[in-house]
């Protein structure tokens, strides 16, 4: 497979998208085809995760709090590093991070997380590109299923809507970097090199701050 050159413009590029969506098989992706370093989320280290997925209410807080420390750690190690001497890669957003506490925390439990997340959070880079992945509801819960893994078992269709509809609210009025818009329905880019050289073209091309792309079936 023929490696690709990403352009200068862009060295630390980060991927967002709910739960199934895709996003860390297209960062995995770049970082193999572009040779990019990957900073990617570990949630099978996450303890609490099978029992959020349970039991949401018992389970937020501690799982919310683990993925915030673990996601400020790689953030500080990305503030040490030389971004200029390689590209990085990225399947999360550190700024996103109360989305996910807004949507499963309690009032109480959301003032709370919110004094530590700004009493902790660091200065991170601003993405030279953030790419959004959207995919339809039945998508998200088709490949969340399919995939299997034991932690996601028990993950509500209902969550997966809420998620997917804060993740588009969020991205609606975003504007801190320059914002590629993917529909993933019809997109692989594991299995399918030419949906990733696509995508690729597609965010090489762009000039406007926020740009939209989609293929048809």
């Amino acid at each position: 497979m023929t490696a690709v050159r990403l352009p200068d413009k862009y060295r630390y590029i980060v991927i967002e998208g709910p739960i199934g969506a895709g996003k860390t098989s297209l960062a995995r992706a770049i970082g193999t085809r572009c040779g990019a370093a990957q900073m990617l989320e570990d949630p099978e280290a996450n303890p609490f995760l099978a029992g959020f997925y349970q039991d949401l209410e018992r389970y937020a807080l501690p799982t919310q709090l683990f993925f915030l420390f673990q996601r400020l750690q790689q953030v500080r190690e990305l503030n040490q590093a030389d971004l200029f001497s390689r590209v990085t890669v990225a399947d999360f957003m550190l700024d996103k991070d109360p989305l996910f506490a807004r949507l499963t925390l309690s009032d109480d439990e959301f003032r709370l997380y919110r004094q530590i997340y700004d009493h902790l959070k660091p200065q991170a880079p601003t993405p030279d590109l953030v790419i959004y992945l959207q995919a339809s509801t039945d998508t998200l819960i088709d490949r969340v299923r399919r995939r299997g893994a034991g932690y996601e078992q028990g993950i509500a269709d209902e969550y997966l809507v809420r998620l997917a509809e804060a993740y588009a609210r969020y991205f609606h009025g975003y504007s801190a970097a320059p914002l590629l818009i993917v529909n993933s329905d019809n997109l692989n880019f594991v299995d399918s090199p030419g949906d990733f050289d696509l995508l690729l073209q597609r965010a090489t091309a762009m000039r406007g701050p926020r740009e939209f792309f989609s293929l048809g079936t």
